[in-house]
């Protein structure tokens, strides 16, 4: 993706700055479950070339800033960003993945825990969801992220790592459309970039790329 030119203005008002929102590469995950917060879930050695190709497409941009999830993909996805341009990597906790009471489990239509009468319950409410984290939230917690991030590149361009329900979240929520949703439709690719483009305060445009490739949202382990 080629991002829209600075303008150098020495008002922060009228400032452009871009917050590239990244999703995290693929995961290593043999067992196939649902990981959501759960600690040790590593970057594959694919998930490792398609964060190093991110670097490197983002190595020309005018980025002051980068942040990421505390969780470890969405770390060692930062990692060659705030490598390349000299930076110390950042953690905010609002970038987090969403939680789920899922966790730990097989969720794959068709197989494992949606398949078990006793956890049907939880699906009740698709809208909320009655399953995890509400979606209102997470939005809220994303926004806060992003404006965090702007304020710290002010007028150059940030990058947050995070993970694909957050991210598709607080997109649907900054495009004012529905939070509640279809997984199976999310434009939120392996590694892609939803960058949000600023001009002072005000939003005015959003540009998803894959500069490491499409990848499938339905694909468990991603």
């Amino acid at each position: 993706m080629t991002s829209p030119q600075q303008t150098p203005s020495a008002d922060p008002a009228e400032s452009r700055t871009i917050v590239h929102v990244l999703r995290h590469g693929e995961v290593h995950n043999p067992k196939g479950i649902l990981y959501g917060r759960l600690p040790g879930y590593r970057l594959s050695v694919t998930g490792q070339a398609q964060a190093r190709t991110v670097a490197s497409v983002l190595s020309a941009h005018d980025i002051t800033h980068v942040v990421a999830s505390p969780l470890q993909r969405a770390q060692e996805t930062a990692s060659p960003i705030a490598d390349a341009h000299g930076l110390t990597l950042a953690t905010d906790d609002n970038l987090i993945e969403a939680a789920n009471d899922f966790e730990g489990l097989k969720v794959s239509v068709g197989d494992g825990a949606l398949r078990r009468p006793r956890h049907w319950w939880k699906l009740r409410d698709p809208f909320t969801p009655s399953w995890g984290e509400p979606y209102l939230q997470i939005a809220h917690r994303m926004l806060a992220a992003v404006n965090a991030a702007r304020v710290a590149a002010v007028g150059h361009e940030a990058v947050c790592v995070s993970h694909q329900l957050p991210v598709w979240t607080l997109r649907r929520f900054l495009q004012g459309e529905r939070l509640w949703h279809d997984p199976r439709h999310r434009q939120c690719g392996l590694a892609s970039l939803t960058s949000l483009v600023y001009e002072g305060d005000t939003l005015v445009d959003i540009v998803y790329s894959e500069p490491a490739g499409a990848s499938d949202p339905r694909v468990t382990g991603a």
